[in-house]
């Protein structure tokens, strides 16, 4: 078991694509190249547990770590607290959902002794002989042995979990703990629990804060009990804890003085086989954000067998199933690479998690999707990866988002649980409708896709303000009037922070319009959303300079008043060199106008408009200038420390856009050496918060990155001889190849250099972009490569990626 495992698994799977033929490219099992536990300590904050691809129930591990924001923490010196129910995946802030942990006991040395508080049931994983913990996980699948020499396996369907517990012969009276109110945050309020001592069926539900904003939220759990090849029968001994003091007999917690603890739950003793065979005790649980009684009928629905291995197996499927529409051919490619591609695109899955038919605040037959952590986070290559191999479930996500607009008056931004949590950026669900209709547009109705009603929602995001736009929508009537987000104006509704970053995300969300507006026939909208994702100049000041920086790099986006006169935010601010060592995180007090970024990296974030960029910079040499400044002090294969900041979502396009210079090889190189630094298969083998690292690196390791709302991805070398894009929606099948592929060098040099594309047998216009048509149709896209890094984009301005100020989305 364990980590030996975990690498057993990984051969299986390339033993499976050797036993496909000779020539033939197929990865069978492409779920046995997946590790769960890449990025699980040192803040990354990954989920390893049992789950579905966007499942609400995500069964995992529990433990008493400061970092357990997704439960697990990989150091075996974290002990054990549960295995609950829910979960998210990547996320900071705190600690959200693990909610209805369920606990085995080995031994008590009586039922009232029983210690079932967080505190008193801690226990220990075993360790293994590399000193890492006895855990196991792969898709739809998790299991640990715990100290106490129980085995611990865990299951999903979409909203129920399926716990399997081994005893130890040593156990004589085997029992376990449901606890009802200990969230992550042990924010629970108005519990309720009631047992039936005749079958151990469990019902409760408590309210909880929500963890990234003010809400809170109601989840209700229904759990049942049965014994794996014998009869269980009724439990020998029942009732419900407090903290550490079980009260034996007692069946609702009405019956007891709740309100002097914030710990309750049931306790259950359970009768050993008649036999010989070992005690395993199967465990249901359910889960509804609507009420116990449906978190019972989802259980009975789901799970109406008991099935543990009927569940994992088709689990498992359903992970295979769409990990299997993207092929990679690992032919001369090391494993830990194939299992860093199909780990990421694993957890490009995760979230969003669909909630459908578990929300509590209107009555919709449409789907409804939660755990958006954040659209700021996550619109740049979540959905565009969606795009390409997943646009069924992409589609029902943009419905989810459009009913919640319908119902709300605005696009969600932040949300967990039905709570709204606090806007990062802009109203960046925005770029996500944008991404929907600009390629699927021919195919929205055939997906359910009301073309009005998306246009609509993204038009309320636009121009209509709200009442706390630090939750949703914008600062809407301000950016109309001035054409920025000002520093000095408070205009309502929510803390002014950010400024610059507002403005510089806003521009881009009416991009996303105006690209809808054109593809909808609405000239004139296009103009005009146009025009003002041209705002983002706005805020340049041509005027700054980086203290001991060089000449070539001057003009900064700054903070500006309301009266046009420009405010002053040092370049270095938020970034490792910055003297007052601030960090620009979400805070109300945060008065410098940048998130999670120095004014150095948002003054390179205008994704749609690169050319217009490069001209405010003083041309392509300056802007080159700057970008290699930029990296060149970023600690890749150097002592320097970094501008370019891997751990936050506005540098992720960054080492790309050298291609709109015209030099496209030192964007592989950047992106290579990326990979090579901050990413791997190891438990900390990610450089922060997931978020939306997975489908970051798997478009990485692709070679392409993409430009949401747009019909192009930038084209570089992918990690693979060949990998291929099926898309269900298309019916087609996209494969592009390396001729002359030599491996990846960690270097980002040698033969990894793009000079020359074909699609379909014909040379393509460009070497630095490929546009939608050819995923559309299904192409074979044939990539020549060099080990020269000064290869070009081709002849002509056309060979270069669009700009909008170019008219390159005309």
């Amino acid at each position: 078991m364990g980590r030996s495992r975990q690498k057993m698994a990984v051969l299986v799977g390339w033993l499976a694509y050797c036993g496909a033929g000779a020539g033939k490219v197929f990865i069978s099992d492409p779920a046995s190249f997946t590790n769960l536990f890449i990025g699980t300590t040192n803040g990354g904050h990954v989920f390893p547990g049992a789950t579905l691809p966007h499942g609400m129930v995500k069964a995992g591990m529990d433990t008493d770590s400061p970092g357990n924001h997704a439960g697990y923490d990989a150091d075996p010196q974290f002990n054990v607290t549960g295995f609950s129910q829910l979960h998210d995946s990547g996320t900071g802030g705190a600690v959200p959902l693990s909610n209805f942990k369920i606990f085995p006991f080995a031994e008590c040395s009586s039922f009232d002794k029983c210690a079932t508080s967080l505190d008193g049931r801690k226990t220990r994983r075993k360790i293994l002989g590399n000193g890492s913990p006895d855990d196991f996980a792969s898709p739809g699948y998790f299991a640990t042995n715990l100290s106490t020499d129980i085995r611990v396996e865990l299951t999903a369907t979409r909203r129920t979990a399926l716990h399997r517990y081994t005893f130890p012969p040593s156990s004589v009276r085997p029992r376990i703990a449901v606890d009802i109110t200990n969230d992550g945050q042990r924010s629970s309020t108005n519990p309720s629990m009631v047992l039936d001592p005749e079958t151990a069926r469990v019902k409760g539900g408590a309210s909880f804060a929500a963890s990234f904003g003010p809400g809170r939220y109601s989840a209700f759990t229904c759990v049942d009990f049965k014994g794996e090849g014998f009869d269980l029968r009724k439990p020998m001994e029942f009732g419900a804890w407090l903290s550490d003091f079980p009260v034996q007999g007692m069946t609702d917690l009405r019956q007891l003085y709740t309100s002097f603890v914030d710990q309750l739950g049931a306790l259950f003793t359970f009768s050993q086989p008649s036999d010989s065979r070992p005690t395993i005790i199967l465990v249901r649980v359910g889960v509804s954000l609507i009420s116990a009684d449906q978190a019972c009928a989802n259980a009975e629905e789901e799970v109406p067998d008991f099935d543990f291995e009927g569940v994992h197996r088709a689990a498992r499927q359903a992970w295979n199933d769409l990990l299997g529409r993207v092929q990679v051919d690992p032919t001369g490619v090391d494993t830990e690479t194939v299992s860093l591609f199909y780990s990421s695109l694993y957890r490009s899955h995760i979230s969003p998690a669909d909630y459908t038919g578990e929300n509590p605040k209107w009555n919709s037959t449409e789907p409804y999707y939660d755990s958006f952590y954040c659209n700021w986070d996550t619109y740049r290559t979540l959905y565009p990866l969606m795009s390409l191999h997943d646009p069924a479930t992409f589609a029902r996500i943009v419905r989810g988002m459009i009913d919640i607009q319908r119902n709300e008056g605005w696009l969600p931004e932040c949300r967990g649980a039905t709570a709204m949590h606090f806007i990062q950026g802009g109203s960046n669900a925005d770029p996500i409708l944008g991404e929907f209709f600009v390629k699927f547009s021919d195919h929205a109705a055939a997906l359910n896709v009301s073309a009005t009603d998306l246009y609509t929602a993204l038009l309320a995001d636009a121009e209509t303000q709200p009442p706390n736009w630090n939750l949703q929508g914008r600062q809407a009537d301000v950016w109309k009037r001035l054409n920025f987000i000002p520093h000095d104006m408070f205009d309502g509704g929510g803390a002014n922070s950010k400024q610059v970053s507002r403005t510089l995300e806003h521009a881009f969300n009416d991009f996303a319009i105006s690209q809808v507006a054109k593809t909808l026939g609405k000239v004139n909208d296009g103009r005009k959303y146009a025009q003002r994702a041209g705002n983002f100049g706005n805020v340049w000041n041509p005027n700054i300079t980086v203290p001991d920086g060089p000449a070539s790099v001057l003009g900064m986006m700054q903070p500006r008043f309301a009266n046009g006169t420009f405010n002053f935010t040092d370049p270095r601010h938020c970034s490792i060199h910055d003297p007052a060592h601030a960090t620009c995180f979400l805070n109300a007090a945060n008065r410098d106008g940048f998130y999670e970024g120095s004014p150095i990296i948002y003054s390179q974030y205008v994704p749609h408009d690169t050319a217009k960029l490069i001209q405010l910079q003083g041309g392509v040499e300056n802007f080159v200038s700057r970008l290699n400044f930029i990296f060149d002090q970023s600690g890749l294969y150097s002592n320097n420390k970094e501008y370019f900041e891997s751990t936050d979502e506005p540098s992720q396009q960054m080492p790309f856009m050298f291609h709109y210079a015209n030099r496209p090889g030192l964007s592989t190189q950047k992106s290579r050496q990326v990979i090579a630094q901050f990413f791997n298969t190891s438990v900390n083998g990610l450089p922060g918060n997931d978020g939306a690292m997975g489908s970051y690196a798997a478009f990485y390791l692709a070679g392409m990155y993409p430009l949401p709302a747009t019909k192009q991805f930038l084209l570089s070398s992918p990690f693979f001889p060949q990998i291929s894009f099926f898309n269900p929606v298309f019916g087609t099948t996209t494969t592009i190849k390396s001729k002359g592929f030599a491996g990846n060098p960690a270097s980002g040099t040698g033969k990894v250099f793009v000079k020359g594309v074909t699609v379909d047998g014909r040379p393509y216009k460009s070497n630095c972009f490929l546009d939608w048509d050819v995923f559309v149709k299904g192409s074979s896209v044939e990539l020549t490569l060099t080990d020269d890094i000064n290869v070009t984009c081709g002849k002509g301005r056309a060979a270069l990626p669009p700009s909008l100020s170019t008219g390159g989305y005309d």
